[in-house]
């Protein structure tokens, strides 16, 4: 199965690209092909098009909280607030955000979504510091566009699946809460490069067998790459492609993510996410063709 991680962000350029892995998931092993960057949402459009079966990663909200939903009094489905706010221009859908915390009391004022609480993941209101909530207005209305299926907040029937990530569940495995990455090069410190540096050894450890339950073949120069750049772009495209790849492991068990979440949100996928561990990885997996849906 093909399968992409893609590191998003709000206003990519050429000095900060939406930067993408593309992996292949076969015989119980993900094999990265290739790294690649897109400057502009012209071409992440482009990316989502490419016919499937697929299923990628992308390490951005797909949703806002209920609580700000139904606030705001938008619509009680996922593709109709999302198709609301795509017809907002940036800074209205800003503005609003902020007029909504404001009016609010301390410790209101940015919601968290269900799978935010067990992630331990920011609120998707967020608009400055990691911006996930510009994330948001960025990516979600270009997924439902693109036709692709957004589960679960969209299941539609086409082979090109997307799913919510989030890498930091991933680097936690490894090396606990530490920061491995930074906004700027000058900003660099041999403590965050050993950390990256100790969570690729993790990678290419057994140990990601136990968790994931496929190994990982990376080669050893995109392992330097990975030890050596700085924003760890590319470190967090693998890693949304690794939980990606282990969502595809449970297909017959709705890619991992429990019955009882709630579609209006989104839900993050990694196996210790509440409901996951029912879900175990299927034998039939690591004989399955790269090109079965």
């Amino acid at each position: 199965m093909q399968i992409f991680g893609v590191d998003f962000t709000s206003a990519p350029h050429e000095g900060k690209p939406i930067t993408y892995a593309a992996c292949t998931l076969r015989d119980g092993l993900l094999g990265v092909g290739s790294i690649g960057h897109l400057t502009n949402f012209q071409g992440f459009e482009t990316f989502l098009m490419q016919p499937g079966p697929w299923v990628a990663g992308f390490d951005f909200p797909f949703g806002q909280p209920r609580k700000l939903i139904e606030n705001l009094g938008w619509p009680g489905s996922w593709a109709k607030y999302i198709t609301l706010v795509d017809g907002m221009e940036k800074e209205d859908f800003e503005a609003l955000l902020k007029i909504y915390r404001d009016g609010r009391a301390p410790g209101d004022k940015h919601h968290l979504r269900g799978t935010d609480i067990h992630a331990n993941a920011r609120s998707p209101m967020m608009l400055h510091g990691v911006p996930v909530g510009k994330m948001f207005f960025q990516g979600a209305p270009r997924l439902l566009r693109s036709g692709v299926s957004v589960l679960p907040c969209h299941p539609v029937d086409d082979n090109r699946v997307v799913l919510e990530a989030y890498p930091a569940l991933v680097a936690r495995k490894w090396i606990g809460r530490q920061s491995y990455k930074s906004d700027a090069k000058k900003n660099q410190s041999a403590e965050r490069e050993q950390a990256r540096r100790n969570l690729v050894v993790g990678l290419f450890s057994e140990t990601v067998r136990h968790h994931y339950g496929f190994g990982i073949d990376l080669g050893t120069d995109l392992a330097v790459a990975a030890i050596e750049d700085p924003t760890a772009d590319l470190l967090d495209a693998l890693l949304c492609a690794i939980q990606a790849a282990w969502a595809f492991t449970q297909h017959e068990h709705n890619f991992g993510i429990p019955n009882t979440c709630d579609t209006l949100e989104g839900w993050i996928i990694d196996p210790e996410m509440p409901g996951a561990q029912e879900a175990s990885v299927p034998e039939a997996v690591s004989h399955r063709s790269d090109t079965e849906p």
